[in-house]
């Protein structure tokens, strides 16, 4: 999302509207970031409300001045602003983007949920010539694009409905990235002004990301393509096609080299050195093997690069292997539990297994086992959590508390081993 100036990506993944925002990140973006995530794991929220703000109708006039010189036309500014206003709720996402972060085990589960990988599969079917075509001209791979394409809008179903100019505005009006989004809706405008889209078609994230792969407008600008040959290079339409080849032009500009793994689960011996854990400590697949360090699934490692924890300590708990695509992937956004989501599902689309080493206890004693019976007793007790995930998010919480509250317990909404042997 951010255009690669290297904030982009990464925190439009935080920025949230649908996608995996989850975690951690912001997204499009890039190490720099290009696209925003936002299709985030939620469903998409309703459309914020614009109200009166005379300071951003002043920041505005000022703004137009300044675009004005830069020759922008007046029809463009026009139309940009024609309807546009203030978004107060905008501000709040982006000052609140800590809560949508979660663990890597919750990250994933969301990243890769049955319903994720099961309708990623049919796009795969539905879309394979196209993306085939789009693997052959710049050498990323369909599984990829497509699970970049799943995280950042769940495969173009929460493309995110925020006004566009109005959110950028907004959060360039409000100062505490105000050069940065400034960037963003002056680039907006050339968007509009070289007509690829109008004005109205401009909605995204709250954070200003757009289309299918979530594509902040610097990013946009500089990578997206045109595909379908029609002259405009439009990541809004329903047809995904100029949106999944613009990613994948992102990724293969930033270095991706066809047929190299993201990485893989890998298993650490007894007695392994941890101080050998970390990007930037990467090992050919030769030297790892040589430390005791094998596949998950079986066998040698299949390509060199440094080795990550999926928690602490090392042991028990998922590592991974990361190569130099998955860099690349950090390009995009640059959030390791989004790289690795997107190296994740990617693997699920072609029908390989889910993580195999447990991430054990979380903080309150409980396993991904113990929380999805839980959320499983819950609804059955007739206090929906909506999804039997294992994760802990809002909608599980609030029938904790429903449940707390029937049998008179003190309504905290937090889980816990005693509360899932009351319902037992």
């Amino acid at each position: 999302m951010d255009g690669r100036q290297g904030i982009s990506r990464r925190w439009a993944l935080l920025a949230g509207v649908g996608a995996l925002t989850a975690a951690c990140m912001p997204t499009g973006r890039g190490a720099t970031s290009q696209a925003t995530s936002q299709a985030g794991f939620r469903a998409a929220d309703p459309a914020p409300r614009a109200v009166p703000d005379a300071g951003w109708d002043a920041w505005v006039e000022g703004f137009k001045a300044r675009a004005a010189g830069r020759g922008v036309s007046p029809a463009t500014l026009s139309s940009a602003f024609r309807g546009a206003g203030f978004l107060p709720e905008v501000i709040e996402k982006d000052r609140n983007q800590t809560e949508f972060k979660r663990s890597l085990e919750d990250y994933l589960a969301i990243a890769a949920s049955p319903e994720r990988v099961s309708l990623g599969q049919q796009k795969l079917n539905q879309h394979g010539s196209t993306l085939a075509a789009i693997e052959g001209r710049y050498g990323v791979e369909s599984h990829v694009v497509a699970a970049v394409w799943g995280l950042e809008s769940f495969f173009g179903t929460r493309r995110g409905n925020v006004p566009v100019f109005s959110a950028l505005s907004t959060l360039a009006y409000e100062g505490r990235r105000g050069a940065f989004f400034e960037s963003q809706l002056l680039a907006a405008l050339r968007i509009l002004e070289n007509g690829d889209t109008t004005a109205g078609n401009m909605t995204g994230s709250w954070a200003g990301a757009m289309g299918h792969t979530q594509f902040i407008p610097t990013s946009y600008l500089e990578y997206a393509v045109d595909f379908t040959g029609d002259g405009r290079r439009d990541i809004w339409s329903e047809d995904p096609s100029d949106a999944l080849a613009s990613t994948a032009a992102y990724l293969s500009r930033s270095g991706w080299t066809r047929g190299l793994p993201w990485g893989a689960e890998v298993s650490l011996p007894a007695g392994f050195n941890t101080g050998l854990l970390g990007r930037g400590k990467g090992k050919s697949a030769a030297q790892w093997s040589a430390l005791g360090v094998t596949a998950a699934s079986g066998g040698p490692v299949p390509a060199g690069g440094s080795i990550i924890s999926g928690g602490v300590p090392a042991f028990g708990v998922p590592a991974f292997l990361l190569t130099q695509n998955f860099n690349v992937i950090l390009r995009y956004n640059n959030a390791e539990n989004y790289a690795i989501g997107v190296g994740h599902l990617s693997d699920r689309l072609l029908g390989r297994g889910g993580i195999r080493a447990s991430f054990g206890p979380d903080a309150t004693g409980m396993t991904m086992a113990d929380r999805q019976e839980l959320q499983r007793r819950l609804t059955a007790a007739g206090f929906d959590t909506e999804g039997l995930d294992g994760v802990i998010g809002a909608k599980t919480k609030a029938a904790i508390s429903g449940y707390q509250a029937s049998i008179g317990l003190p309504v905290t909404g937090e889980p816990s081993l005693e509360l899932l042997r009351r319902l037992r």
